[in-house]
Formats: structure tokens, sequence, C-alpha cells
């Protein structure tokens, strides 16, 4: 199926959507609302190449543009806005006819990732009369601004979580690696259900270095199938 756009009303403006069909022989039953970056909107690569390679695996993937992208803004808007426009798109998107009877899931990469973990800590703003929420996908965790202190707390709400959560970091992440998102999300004997994923020698965006001797696409490619295995067996 190829890529189908389609708009979605919002408190505010109609949000822009992409909806990558899951293809292959077995289909998940199973959608990902996946949200972008804070830099660069769905038809950045990186957003365009995860949607359509995890409906190659089988989950149904909707992609959006947060308003201030589809503004041409390049400061994001305060997380309420952001939270009521994704809320927004979960709306729209499991009204589209073929993904009613779908297994929710939410995410996005870096910031997009965070907004849908707003969402998920917060259950009684889940919109009503969508189905409950499955899980939660990140790829990768904005924990920190590189060489900066954390902007405002990133922490405590994640270690509310009481939805299955994936994260995928890398170890050279300069947001924070896998190991410093663990420390901050399991202190203070906290235990919330969220399992962090890491991409050995990979940035923000999963990239290695040629030195390593690994190749980039075939890492991202392990990161999908593990997202998509993930999927799957919540769905």
């Amino acid at each position: 199926m190829s890529p189908l756009a389609f708009q979605i009303p919002s408190e505010t403006e109609p949000v822009n959507a992409v909806l990558y069909g899951a293809e292959g022989a077995t289909k998940a039953s199973a959608l990902l609302v996946l949200g972008h970056g804070a830099g660069a909107g769905q038809s950045h690569s990186f957003m365009v190449s995860y949607a359509s390679e995890l409906a190659g695996r089988g989950v149904d993937v909707v992609t959006f543009d947060f308003t201030y992208m589809a503004r041409g803004r390049k400061t994001p808007d305060r997380a309420p806005v952001l939270e009521s426009t994704f809320r927004a798109v979960v709306v729209g998107s499991v009204a589209q006819p073929r993904l009613q009877n779908a297994r929710v899931f939410i995410g996005g990469k870096s910031m997009g990732g965070r907004i849908a973990t707003h969402l998920a800590a917060d259950p009684a703003t889940w919109p009503a009369g969508v189905p409950a929420l499955s899980g939660v996908v990140v790829l990768g965790y904005p924990l920190a601004p590189p060489g900066g202190r954390r902007s405002g707390d990133r922490v405590a709400h994640l270690r509310r979580l009481r939805i299955p959560t994936l994260i995928v970091q890398g170890t050279r992440d300069v947001f924070g690696g896998p190991d410093e998102v663990r420390e901050a999300v399991f202190a203070e004997a906290a235990t919330p259900p969220i399992e962090v994923v890491p991409v050995q020698g990979g940035d923000h965006s999963f990239a290695v270095l040629k030195s390593s001797g690994r190749d980039t696409g075939a890492v991202h490619a392990e990161v999908q199938d593990t997202v998509a295995a993930w999927i799957r067996a919540r769905a």
C-alpha cells in the first residue's frame, strides 16, 4: 500500500498526517502513531524510513507534523500544545477504516517519543472512545540537552508509567546513553515497565562510526526488527 496522506482536525488547525499501511504475509493488527523530533518533521528521511520499514514488518504506522512544524517555525510549542495535537492524531488515526480494530501504540523520535510518554503517564487525558493504549516506543529519548543541564523534569513522569514502554538508545547519544536513562528512570526504587535497549555505537539517530566496522543501514534494520517484534508481542 502506498503512503496515504490525510488531514486530522485539531483544536487549532488541521494536522497533516500520513498512513503507512501494514504489508507482508502476517499483519500485527497494530497501529503505531509516531511523532517526529524537534528539528525535523514527518518528511525527514529517518521518519519515512522507520514508518515504511515498520509497515513492511506488518505494523500500520501514522506519522504527522506537529502544528509548529507545519507553520514553518523552528521552535516547538509548549508541551500541553504538543500533547493536545498528539491526542487529536490518535483520535483521527483510529477513525481510519482499516485501523478501527487495531491495538494502539504511540511513540516517536526524540521529542515525539517524549511527548508520547507524557500521554501514557497521564491516562486520565487519554481520548474517550479510543482503544486502551497498548505500548509506547521511543527512538532516542532526549534525557538532557547536549552540553547543558536537563531542561525541566524529563524523568518523573517516566517513573509513573504503567504502560509497557520500549526506549531504544544509542550508546553515543549526546542526550544521554542507555545507562544514564536507566539510572534516571529506575532511581528511588521506581519500577516502571520500561525496557531500555542499547544501540552499540549509535548516536541520537542510531548512526554508527565507520571506524566501528558496522553499517548504519544494518543497524537501523536491527532496530526496526526489534521494534516490530516488541509491538507484535503485545498486539
